[in-house]
C-alpha cells in the first residue's frame, strides 16, 4: 500500500471534490479499518459521518420501504458528509434489493463522497447484488469519480499470530 496515497486521504480533500474511494482486496487486509480510520479523522474534523455494512443498509431499506418510510429512510443516508459502505460483496443482497443500494450511490453520486469497501472485483458485483445491470450502473457511478485502492498481502491477523508465534519460539 502506498503510504503517501493512504496520508493524502487523511487530508480529506477527497471530500470538497466529491470523489469515491473504494478499498479492494481480499478478506482480513485492513481495508474497514482504514475506512474507519478516515471517517474517524473527518469525525474530528467536525465532518458528520455514517458508517454502515452494504447487507445492513439494503435491509434497513427494505424494511423502511415496508412500513411506507422508504423516503424518509434515503434522506437519512444522505445527510452526513461522508458515507461508508462497508463489506460489499461479503454477503449477496437479498434477491430483489439491490435497488436500494442503487438509491443510495444515485443519491450520493457527485454530492458527497462515498468510501466503500469491497473483498470482490467489478466483475463480481453483477453476482453479488443479483442483477448485472444494477450492477453496471451502480458501478457507473462508483466508478466515475473514484479513488481506487486494490490492496494485496497477508491477513494482517493472521500475520501478527505468525509474528507472535515466532516471538514465542525465539523466548
Amino acid at each position: 500500500m502506498d503510504e503517501r496515497r493512504i496520508r493524502e486521504l487523511l487530508t480529506l480533500s477527497f471530500i470538497d471534490r466529491k470523489e469515491i474511494i473504494l478499498f479492494l482486496g481480499p478478506p482480513r487486509i485492513g481495508k474497514t479499518h482504514l475506512a474507519i480510520s478516515i471517517g474517524m479523522e473527518a469525525i474530528a474534523r467536525g465532518y458528520k459521518t455514517y458508517f454502515i455494512t452494504a447487507h445492513d443498509s439494503v435491509t434497513q431499506l427494505r424494511k423502511a420501504d415496508q412500513e411506507g418510510k422508504l423516503e424518509k429512510k434515503l434522506r437519512m443516508f444522505v445527510k452526513p458528509t461522508i458515507l461508508i459502505i462497508d463489506e460489499m460483496g461479503y454477503l449477496k443482497l437479498a434477491p430483489n434489493s439491490a435497488h436500494y443500494l442503487f438509491q443510495v450511490i444515485a443519491r450520493w453520486y457527485e454530492h458527497a463522497p462515498i468510501i466503500l469497501t469491497s473483498n470482490k472485483s467489478f466483475g463480481e458485483w453483477g453476482e453479488v447484488v443479483g442483477d448485472s445491470v444494477l450492477a453496471t450502473a451502480m458501478l457507473d457511478r462508483l466508478l466515475h469519480h473514484s479513488i481506487i485502492f486494490n490492496l494485496k498481502g497477508e491477513s494482517y491477523r493472521l500475520r501478527e499470530k505468525r509474528l507472535q508465534q515466532e516471538k514465542q519460539k525465539d523466548q
